[in-house]
């Protein structure tokens, strides 16, 4: 990865406005906010900024309105919660661009911090389009970017900006990219992948990657079905892609080529059917009932990917290893995460995480904050994880 800009690099900021690109994209029911935790991962960019005299222009996204501005997607309860979190002033700007934004702007005092609306009320957000980039950019001096989430779009606020005033990394966004770097991009081997979750059709380009990449890839989740299936195991009535089986060959061809190794279950934890108290059983993995469905991996399962922990300098996680919404098919994500845990806060181990259901697995095992670093980031996570250029990023390099 090359090197970005970050705010070190920003020089005087007093007085001056800046546009700060954040990810806002949080749940709120009933006029509030639910979950604070992308507010309060930016909060240090708002308050750095600032601190420092600048006057600090929030731009963000919030949910997808198909027919310009919406009250369901205004970011006027999201102003609330992000004063409630920063503990200052957050004053609402109803238009991104425009008079209303203009006015507002032009009305700032050092250290001031205002949130305008929702960016994609306007069709040229998504589309890039160069004229609403220059409506954006006319109400600041410089840009920063604090938004790693939306950075796999080369939205208007997120990369069309970048092109029309000095642009910086904000401090969330250097975290993550330095993670990032840490995780694959030039990380201390040997290196272990997880990637867990239902499907290898969504993770085609993430396990082609990552078998070029690191020393050993645990494949677990529903995916594994899919390649132990292709190596001709039985696997029931469980999940299993069977269309995709000469794909999960090719995969195993490929890791082998580079000498990846790849590790699959020997054992799993099969139940007939999918729910809360369902009866279940502990099972090598040929020995899997034909009306069984593999919902976990087993015990001799944790016991080696463990090991393979152990071995690891560096671990990056995508996916959980089993069905872990529901008891006990969680037990085999929660003691693989809580080893890893433990082997990062003794020094031994660099670990990177991300993506929705691993961020909630992590929490429910209670060790998110013992990993080296968890991303929030969902999409531009997997993408950066499969290899490709994030465009929000590369318009930040030095």
């Amino acid at each position: 990865m090359a090197g970005f800009r970050t705010l070190d690099d920003i020089g005087h900021v007093n007085g001056k406005r800046v546009l700060v690109r954040v990810d806002l994209n949080v749940p709120v029911a009933d006029g509030k906010v639910t979950d604070a935790t992308r507010i309060e991962r930016v909060a240090p960019t708002i308050i750095e900024l600032a601190d420092k005299g600048a006057k600090v222009v929030l731009l963000a996204h919030f949910g997808r309105p198909k027919d310009g501005p919406s009250p369901e997607f205004s970011l006027e309860p999201i102003a609330r919660a992000t004063a409630d979190v920063i503990g200052r002033p957050v004053a609402f700007v109803s238009d991104c661009i425009g008079e209303k934004a203009k006015g507002a702007v032009f009305a700032m005092m050092p250290g001031d911090i205002a949130l305008l609306e929702n960016t994609r009320f306007y069709k040229g957000e998504e589309k890039n389009d160069p004229d609403f980039a220059d409506r954006l950019a006319a109400n600041g001096d410089l840009y920063v970017n604090d938004a790693f989430s939306a950075a796999h779009r080369a939205h208007a606020s997120t990369e069309g900006l970048a092109h029309r005033l000095p642009a910086f990394a904000g401090r969330t966004m250097q975290a993550e990219l330095e993670a990032l770097e840490k995780g694959l991009g030039n990380p201390v081997k040997p290196v272990v992948a997880i990637v867990g979750g239902a499907k290898i059709s969504t993770k085609l380009d993430l396990l082609m990657n990552l078998v070029r990449k690191v020393d050993a890839l645990v494949i677990g989740g529903g995916m594994a079905n899919t390649f132990l299936a292709a190596r001709g195991t039985d696997v029931g009535k469980s999940l299993c892609e069977h269309d995709l089986a000469e794909t999960a060959r090719q995969i195993m061809i490929e890791a082998a080529s580079a000498g990846c190794a790849i590790i699959l279950p020997s054992d799993a934890v099969v139940a007939k059917e999918f729910k809360a108290g369902a009866a279940s059983q502990t099972v090598a993995i040929d020995r899997v009932p034909a009306d069984g469905m593999i919902l976990d991996v087993g015990p001799k399962t944790v016991t080696t990917i463990c090991e393979w922990i152990d071995r690891a300098a560096t671990l990056v996680w995508n996916g959980p290893l089993g069905a872990f919404e529901i008891e006990p098919f969680d037990r085999a994500t929660v003691e693989a995460a809580q080893h890893a845990a433990r082997r990062t806060v003794d020094g031994k181990l660099v670990s990177v995480a991300g993506g929705g259901d691993t961020v909630a697995a992590l929490n429910q095992a209670d060790v998110a904050d013992d990993f080296t670093y968890v991303s929030t980031a969902g999409g531009a996570f997997l993408e950066w994880m499969e290899g490709k250029e994030l465009p929000g990023v590369k318009v930040l390099e030095a």
